[in-house]
């Protein structure tokens, strides 16, 4: 697989760890998993829908501890539509998750964001902030 530019706060990097995702999923944001949570646990709350393809907890990566959040891909789009109305507030582990549409494509840099760049500056060298003077009364 070719590497991902990603940008974020106007900075651009690659991201290699989407190398391991399958391409053209359709992700869903899991969000307040507890410290129990593992990606075989998430893989189970969430394997029951045909198209599942992946599950991962995001862990710190100092402490090995979760952050709280993971992510599950789908190949098809229906059941990650099916799997965010069924497990909205269900229990995986200890605590009741929330669901969201990912939006890990949205940070992927491309040439239309390149040009949007241009005008304010280079992404790959940090930028002086320019601050307007404010005037008091």
């Amino acid at each position: 697989k070719a590497p991902v530019k990603r940008m974020a706060a106007g900075e651009v990097w690659v991201d290699e760890t989407l190398a391991d995702w399958p391409e053209d999923d359709f992700r869903l944001f899991v969000g307040n998993l507890g410290n129990d949570a593992t990606d075989q646990l998430l893989a189970s709350a969430f394997s029951k829908y045909p198209s599942f393809q992946k599950a991962h907890v995001v862990r710190d990566k100092q402490l090995n501890k979760p952050r709280g959040y993971g992510f599950v891909s789908f190949k098809e789009p229906w059941d990650m539509t099916k799997a965010m109305r069924e497990m909205e507030n269900k229990f995986v582990g200890s605590r009741p998750v929330k669901l969201k549409r990912s939006t890990w494509k949205d940070r992927n840099f491309d040439k239309s964001k390149a040009r949007e760049l241009k005008t304010y500056g280079r992404a790959d060298k940090p930028q002086k902030k320019r601050f307007k003077p404010v005037k008091w009364p």
